[in-house]
């Protein structure tokens, strides 16, 4: 028997005095005890319904929440920071616009600096020190962006658009104007805008396909026709790819069939010793979406490529050493002609690239999905090609197209996900399935002669690129800013349909607005924006306006001075969403900037006193001692010993 001090184990014992407790057994292993009293009581649930449980702070745990600076429009200074932000930012990539626009140069942490002409890239780098022009900065940041991801270009058309519309509504909001009704006129007027846009646009043709890549790429004829003729050659909705290239000069190259990045698995079949390329003729594919771990399981498909003698390339997920070791011994011997590689691509992509292999050479994949296993496929699941080209990395095919009507089908299915994909990734994706099926890839190839100047060439061939492409989709207009200025003609037509006087003003901002892109393109040709939007807008004719690159005024459709529909239809959609916005803010929320304080070196413990230095004697009392010789050690006598040869110390 153990005796328990129960006011030891639970303090709060004296709080229940009528309660008696007896011990009845102990189990000195664990420390647990029972008692008994009038009922059988339990330690533990004693414990827990007396003990009060330990709180812990949720604070404590948890990070603190960042601090935030408010900031109030009580006497517009905020809004004065918030524009100052969105001036620097116009006045910044303004820079860049029209025939004659400058560069601008960005410094580059881990490389040499950039000198573009990209307004999108140029919008990326800014970030201010203050925090209200910065959330400035941001705001009509998104104008541009948006833009830029939609149409591919038009990013800085978009930004001083935006800047025009805030510009003015300030003006009139702060002589009292309520700005929700400012911002609906703004916002009716834009799409109105619209509306008129699509009558003025037109299809484009052909040969304006290289005027319109040209303007994109800043007056760039050289790169406007090498667009053209890609285009020309793999169709409008051909695939359009930008590679940094090994020479100093541009370069286009035309891939024919289905390209992918994968090489063979083996240089043993290898067929041009020379160029180390494995090369087909009026071959046969066996397309496997699952990994080959058997040899037996390929038996019937090669024996019958021995019989027939034909060549056959195996497409798999994956091909083990001992399934492939009988296929390269086989024609290293000479028997067969055959190659593996790859698939191309992960997961479901992989799954999606070899249906579309199969539809293009008439073959069937071979997968457990579809209940076909590899030992029992015959000939009939082989797909064919008129030629195949085998390098390390790389994997052409091309068919004789007479799967031409199966491809048709499977392009157009293709573009119905295209129409419901709402993600940019997934639909890029899709659009490069559908070039890889039509048959024709276009590989531009930059050339230059520093990586400085190969940056800027590449981002003006892409915006060349997504300009002649939102031309293809929705049409063109005339160039050089004037059709934004023909549009400010339409804006008083459109204050008749407006509710009240306030969203006419806002109509009457946009019109204004409409002028700044304009002005901006004169002022960088080095002429007077005001004599130039006069002498534009005093003729009537559409196709008349101001030619920045030459410096005169002609008719600029015949000149081939336009820009794609979408991009100015973009423009405008995207800066009145940004104005309208900003115009309509009052306060600004942003976060306390934190000090990082650098801890102050520790000081040197101070050091001890030396000790004073003796002179050197001078050297006639210079006293050269030497080292006293050492006394030669005695030898030891040689004692003859039995058996011992003696040794001399």
């Amino acid at each position: 028997m153990v005796i328990v001090n129960c006011k030891k184990i639970f303090p709060q014992f004296h709080l229940f005095p009528s309660l008696t407790l007896q011990p009845i057994n102990t189990f000195s292993t664990n420390k647990v005890v029972t008692f008994a009293g009038p009922t059988m009581v339990s330690a533990l649930p004693f414990f827990k319904s007396t003990l009060p449980r330990r709180s812990f702070s949720t604070t404590a745990l948890s990070p603190r929440a960042m601090a935030k600076e408010l900031y109030f429009n009580h006497d517009g200074s905020a809004i004065k920071k918030l524009q100052a932000g969105v001036d620097m930012v116009a006045e910044l990539v303004g820079v860049t616009l029209g025939p004659k626009g400058r560069n601008v140069v960005l410094q580059n942490k881990y490389g040499p600096p950039k000198i573009v002409n990209d307004g999108e890239t140029v919008l990326k780098e800014i970030e201010l020190e203050d925090p209200l022009e910065n959330v400035g900065v941001k705001l009509i940041r998104q104008a541009g962006a948006k833009t830029n991801d939609l149409a591919g270009d038009g990013s800085t058309t978009s930004v001083i658009l935006a800047h025009g519309l805030i510009a003015e509504g300030v003006k009139v909001i702060a002589a009292g104007m309520n700005p929700i009704q400012i911002s609906r006129g703004i916002e009716k007027t834009a799409k109105a805008l619209v509306s008129e846009l699509k009558l003025m646009s037109r299809e484009v043709e052909d040969h304006e396909l290289a005027y319109v890549a040209a303007v994109s790429a800043g007056n760039d004829y050289t790169v406007g026709s090498m667009i053209s003729d890609a285009i020309r050659q793999v169709g409008r909705r051909g695939l359009i790819t930008i590679e940094k290239g090994k020479c100093v000069e541009n370069s286009l190259q035309i891939v024919e069939g289905m390209q992918f990045d994968r090489g063979y698995l083996s240089p043993y079949f290898v067929t041009d010793r020379q160029k180390m390329i494995v090369e087909f003729h009026d071959c046969k594919l066996l397309l496997v979406d699952k990994k080959i771990t058997n040899p037996k399981e390929m038996f019937k498909i090669l024996d019958n490529a021995v019989k027939e003698k034909y060549p056959i390339v195996i497409v798999a997920e994956s091909i083990e050493q001992e399934a492939l070791a009988p296929v390269i011994r086989n024609k290293l011997r000479g028997v067969l002609k055959a190659a593996a590689i790859k698939a191309p691509a992960f997961g479901e992509r992989k799954s999606h690239y070899l249906d579309d292999l199969a539809i293009l050479t008439g073959g069937t994949v071979i997968s457990d999905d579809k209940g076909l296993t590899l030992e029992k496929a015959g000939k009939e699941v082989l797909g064919t090609a008129t030629k195949v080209v085998i390098t390390k990395g790389s994997t052409l095919i091309v068919t004789d197209g007479s799967t031409k009507p199966a491809v048709e089908k499977r392009v157009s299915q293709i573009q119905r996900l295209v129409e419901n994909t709402e993600e940019n990734f997934q639909k890029k994706i899709l659009n490069e399935r559908i070039a890889r099926l039509s048959g024709g890839i276009a590989i531009l190839q930059v050339g230059a002669q520093t990586q400085v100047e190969l940056k800027d060439k590449q981002l003006r061939m892409e915006d060349a690129v997504n300009a002649t492409k939102a031309a293809i989709e929705e049409g063109v207009v005339v160039g050089g800013g004037c059709s934004l200025l023909r549009l400010s003609l339409k804006v008083d037509g459109i204050k008749e349909l407006l509710e009240n006087a306030e969203q006419k003003i806002g109509a009457e901002i946009f019109k204004r607005a409409l002028t700044y892109p304009a002005r901006l393109i004169a002022k960088n040709a080095g002429a007077i924006d005001s004599i130039v939007i006069e002498k534009v807008l005093s003729n009537d004719d559409i196709r008349y306006g101001y030619n920045a690159a030459t410096d005169c005024y002609e008719d600029l459709m015949a000149a081939g001075i336009m820009d794609p529909s979408k991009v100015v239809r973009c423009c405008l959609e995207h800066a009145a969403s940004v104005a309208k916005t900003f115009l309509t803010s009052d306060a600004v929320v942003v976060d306390i900037k934190e000090f990082d304080f650098i801890p102050r070196r520790k000081p040197m413990p101070p050091m001890s006193p030396m000790p004073p230095i003796t002179p050197l004697p001078s050297p006639g009392n210079l006293v050269i001692s030497r080292r006293k010789a050492m006394p030669r050690m005695p030898l030891v006598p040689l004692m003859p010993t039995s058996g011992i040869r003696p040794v001399r110390l």
